[in-house]
């Protein structure tokens, strides 16, 4: 199996961190997105989206879009539920992950730590704090409530935010006013087989 990514990219840490958690062997291919590495027409032929991550399987089967890589690769783990209402739990946050929270801190951090802020995307860097914020205020009244986002367990919806939660800062987010975040960043940074992002 191959996976397609930018070791720095918060999208492409998710699979690399479920691997690690889970011990899946596989090959990690790099693509340089600055560079256009991942509009080649080889790139293409396994993401017609031209997006990173993507994976090939050892049967030439293609997938792409990030979440839907992790459940598939923790499928049969105890990182997804197999209850129907705990399974609509995981997408419910992965979905809230990339509408309400990717969107604004993953923004914030490209711009900022790859593109190293520019002064003509500075309006639209400040426009993502606040939405930002509000996602991880969200966040954080859960993890006051339950050790992990959907409850007493680690689920991929946890690998889904930890992604780009843990490098908010790289963003411009100051995590200190949220104690639960900052607890759960460890729990999950204690992890038997946890990885970090560089690692």
């Amino acid at each position: 199996m191959k996976i397609y990514g930018d070791v720095s990219s918060g999208n492409c840490y998710k699979l690399k961190l479920v691997c690690a958690l889970l011990g899946i062997e596989h090959e990690w291919v790099n693509i340089n997105a600055l560079k256009g590495e991942h509009k080649t027409p080889e790139y293409l032929a396994i993401n017609p989206n031209g997006k990173i991550p993507a994976m090939q399987l050892d049967d030439g089967r293609c997938l792409s879009e990030s979440n839907a890589m992790l459940n598939f690769l923790a499928h049969d783990s105890p990182l997804l539920p197999t209850d129907a209402f705990e399974l609509a739990k995981v997408a419910q946050w992965q979905s809230f992950e990339q509408y309400s929270h990717e969107p604004y801190i993953a923004v914030a951090r490209f711009i900022q730590f790859y593109l190293g802020l520019p002064d003509e995307r500075r309006a639209e860097y400040e426009a993502k704090h606040a939405p930002g914020y509000h996602a991880l205020d969200v966040m954080e009244q859960q993890l006051k409530r339950t050790p992990y986002l959907c409850g007493e367990y680690f689920t991929t919806a946890d690998i889904s935010l930890y992604a780009y939660t843990h490098v908010a800062h790289e963003g411009g987010f100051d995590l200190t006013a949220y104690p639960a975040i900052q607890a759960w960043l460890e729990r999950v940074r204690a992890l038997p087989g946890y990885v970090d992002m560089q690692g």
